[in-house]
């Protein structure tokens, strides 16, 4: 779509240039219509949120309406700004999700066929009604091919094989060894060794993990018990069986008789001084705090484990012992098994390492007449 356009106080004409014809609207201003048709939807969590609200900014900077999405240009400035390309691969995602959202909207239709009623074709007369549905369609239409991926792809290097050092997966001593050092010796250790306990041997998200409540952890799963996730990523409910880790209820059991908690949330944080034990759950970030408390060596040298290292431990580990794949990609609440494989990390050197499936005689090599010869 060409335009041309030009202030008139707090109006725009704009000249539309489809099928060869010239249409000519006068709209409301520019911020009006983008209240009409919202980018950042009232529901949208923290991340879509931040990302549409920075797409909307940038339109407003490049003078572009809400239907005027330029998302080439968008990429290679965010591209230019230092991002990413997987960050800046994640952006537009979130913006064609919006925008395929708007599409499809019967509001959206509506807004535009009630904008069409300002429209003029060349000789300055209004739209019919067949006009103006035709002037909807092919601006939701145009809009479509605007937010088609192909016109704005990233290009990015795709990772097979990542190194050891960007993810860390515990081995069982290094777990071990992880579970031991808050002690439980005071209130903040049991506690401390409680959440290492439940984020080892369940897999759960360190979200889920705060939102437990006490009668979550004795559930039943075809008379197996199991640790329930009312709500994981994305709403998911899930229940884990605990299987021959079900020892993990007993840390947790002490912890909360010693905190006195009957009810209400597993897991909660103290007042200043460790004494005095809050009612409200504890944070996510307050989890990343606690492992960060205790660090394991690791190759010689001592890492910080994060909560999901302890999820990746979780999915390591139970694959190594022969627990089924589907098995363990449903008590991660993975949608998609290639992301298990990726918590897993089991394509790794030993386990790609070719067997003997071949024979030859290297002793032939010595028999060979052939010598090495000048390279012109």
């Amino acid at each position: 779509m060409t335009t041309q356009s030009r202030r008139c106080g707090r109006t725009m004409t704009t000249l539309f240039c489809w099928w060869g014809k010239g249409y000519t609207m006068t709209t409301q201003d520019a911020l009006t219509v983008r209240t009409t048709v919202d980018l950042v939807p009232v529901d949208a969590g923290k991340d879509e949120r931040n990302r549409l609200a920075n797409f909307e900014r940038w339109q407003a900077g490049a003078g572009l309406g809400w239907s005027n999405p330029d998302l080439a240009r968008y990429r290679d400035d965010l591209l230019a700004g230092g991002k990413a390309a997987s960050t800046v691969a994640a952006y537009l995602s979130t913006v064609r999700g919006r925008y395929r959202a708007i599409i499809t909207d019967n509001v959206t239709r509506q807004v535009l066929f009630d904008q069409a009623a300002q429209v003029t074709d060349q000789d300055g007369e209004p739209l019919s009604a067949s006009g103006r549905k035709a002037w909807v369609d092919e601006t939701l239409t145009r809009l479509q091919n605007d937010i088609d991926p192909k016109r704005s792809a990233v290009k990015q290097v795709v990772r097979q094989d990542v190194p050891d050092s960007a993810h860390l997966r515990l081995t069982s001593e290094q777990a071990s060894a992880l579970l031991a050092s808050p002690g439980v010796g005071t209130l903040a250790g049991l506690r401390d060794t409680a959440v290492i306990t439940v984020l080892l041997c369940t897999g759960i998200r360190e979200a889920e993990l705060c939102g437990l409540e006490v009668g979550d952890l004795r559930q039943t799963l075809t008379g197996e018990l199991a640790l329930h996730v009312r709500q994981g990523k994305g709403c998911k409910e899930r229940l884990i069986p605990y299987g021959a880790l079900d020892w993990a209820l007993a840390v947790v059991d002490k912890w909360m008789e010693a905190a006195a908690i009957e009810t209400g949330p597993v897991f909660r944080g103290f007042y200043r001084g460790g004494q005095r034990l809050r009612p409200g759950r504890l944070s996510a970030r307050a989890v990343g705090y606690i492992l960060e408390s205790y660090p394991v060596a690791v190759d010689g040298q001592l890492r910080h484990v994060r909560p999901h290292d302890c999820r990746r431990t979780y999915a390591k580990r139970m694959y190594d012992g022969g627990m089924e794949l589907l098995a363990i990609q449903r008590n991660l609440g993975h949608s998609d098994q290639r992301t298990t494989l990726g918590y897993i990390g089991d394509l790794n050197a030993e386990a790609r390492r070719a067997p003997a499936v071949y024979t030859f005689d290297l002793a032939e090599l010595s028999k060979s007449p052939v010598q090495g010869v000048l390279v012109q």
